[in-house]
């Protein structure tokens, strides 16, 4: 059995590894959110137009999202079945599982880069951008887009890195990145004069820095499982994208869902509260990130932890780190839940000065998160079922959050009008959270006597 050069995933203690592994990440990913929420709180405070722009942003941020989230069904789909191989002991299998994830990154990015370039006003037009805040969306998106390479490799990469329990190397590419954000907008936005062009470049020039760090990480000597530039295996792309695609869905589906809840508050808000709805939306979107990326990246980093144990057939070892994980991740949600009753306005604040705006944001913040609690237990049951393999329950789970959402986000406005739209997250949270914890309890059991009983099928 193979040891990362930092934890032994089959030995050490395993409230060690789920801290050791999920919170470095965790905090990898809330540094992350500032590549979204940085620039939003620069753009808002923009002389003149900075509450116009802000709901410009707002449209085209989902759409960035939706194509960043290509390398998660890259990255959360081979880095499990790499550490299952490296877990079973087959090393040169695990290497080559990273290899070919490599070239779906830049194949991936190779066709989704063009495509989205050519037609990013009709998505944006048809998404909730209206004639005010379309120039400013458009202008945003298209230099995001033109730096889509660079933020799949930082992202997709940086799985297969915390899969190899290498959770601080993960964390220290994003941190790099974040950084150089945060130092890069006000350059570029106001020193330079260049506005919301400026945040996206800014934006890009920081991914590639992350991206570098990433290859440079995966190339070096002390990493267990190596970037080595050959070993494609075409027949594990289909596996790597089964076993993403829950993880894909749920990243991608968010997106699509904030741009149709962006299309509802434009259209039953009118064109009086339309551009104004969508600008709270985008600062309590900008919220919600803030919460769940941390909680992602605790549930991410300790995928590689269960997946490992799993393909060495330690079964306690899985039971034990998923109720570990669980304790953690509820824990946090619950600080986050009262951080939301008591600072909302501070946080809605950050983005702008506008007294109408304000007021909305921080009680539709309210109401967008009430149910974070029961949202940490769909966070466990989707990704700790994707780290076991078992895409037939994570998909469906994804799918349960996902499809409640929507039939939420479309009813409510039509009967209760537009600002209706904000309960669909809560309404979503607690339905997938019983329906999941009641999978987790009635199926993890059966799942790991299969493992003792036939062995490990990756």
């Amino acid at each position: 059995m193979r040891r990362s050069r930092n934890y032994d995933l089959g030995k050490d203690g395993i409230w060690f590894l789920v801290l050791s592994l999920a919170i470095p990440t965790a905090l990898a990913q809330a540094v992350n959110v500032l590549y979204a929420i940085v620039d939003r709180m620069f753009i808002g405070h923009i002389a003149v137009y900075g509450d116009i722009a802000l709901a410009g942003v707002g449209v085209a941020a989902p759409i960035a999202t939706f194509l960043s989230s290509f390398a998660t069904l890259i990255g959360m789909g081979g880095a499990p079945i790499m550490a299952m191989h490296e877990g079973h002991g087959d090393h040169a299998t695990a290497q080559k599982i990273l290899t070919t994830g490599f070239y779906l990154l830049i194949a991936a990015s190779a066709v989704l880069t063009p495509l989205f370039f050519i037609l990013r006003d009709p998505l944006l037009m048809a998404f909730g951008a209206s004639s005010t805040t379309l120039p400013y969306a458009s202008e945003y998106l298209g230099w995001y887009i033109l730096g889509t390479p660079f933020a799949l490799l930082a992202t997709g990469l940086n799985s297969f890195i915390i899969n190899q329990g290498q959770s601080k190397k993960g964390m220290i590419s994003v941190l790099a990145g974040a950084c150089m954000n945060i130092v890069l907008d006000p350059v570029f936005i106001f020193a330079f004069g260049l506005g919301v062009k400026g945040a996206a470049i800014a934006t890009v020039i920081s991914q590639i820095c992350s991206a570098s760090i990433c290859i440079a990480a995966l190339r070096t000597g002390n990493t267990e499982i190596r970037l080595r530039f050959r070993g494609f295996l075409p027949k594990q792309v289909k596996r790597i994208i089964k076993f993403g695609l829950s993880s894909f869905i749920i990243i991608s589906t968010d997106s699509l869902l904030l741009i149709i809840l962006n299309a509802m508050l434009q259209k039953y808000g009118g064109p009086d509260m339309g551009d104004i709805l969508i600008s709270c939306a985008t600062i309590v979107q900008s919220y919600h990130i803030l919460v769940t990326y941390p909680m992602g990246g605790m549930t991410a980093g300790c995928q590689g932890l269960v997946s490992y144990n799993y393909g060495a057939g330690f079964s306690d070892r899985v039971r034990k780190s998923i109720r570990d994980l669980q304790l953690l991740v509820t824990g946090y949600t619950a600080v986050m839940l009262i951080l939301t009753v008591i600072g909302s306005s501070l946080f809605a604040s950050l983005f702008t000065s506008d007294a109408q705006i304000l007021a909305r944001a921080s009680r539709y913040m309210l109401i967008y998160e009430c149910m974070i609690i029961p949202l940490s237990f769909q966070y466990i049951n989707v990704d700790m079922m994707t780290a076991l393999g078992q895409i037939r329950i994570s998909l469906p789970l994804s799918l349960t959050r996902k499809v409640t959402f929507l039939i939420a986000s479309v009813t409510l406005p039509i009967f209760f009008g537009a600002e209706a739209a904000f309960f669909s997250e809560g309404i979503s949270d607690i339905l997938s959270c019983v329906i999941g914890t009641v999978l987790m309890r009635t199926q993890l059991d059966p799942i790991l006597a299969r493992r003792e009983k036939e062995g490990l099928r990756i």
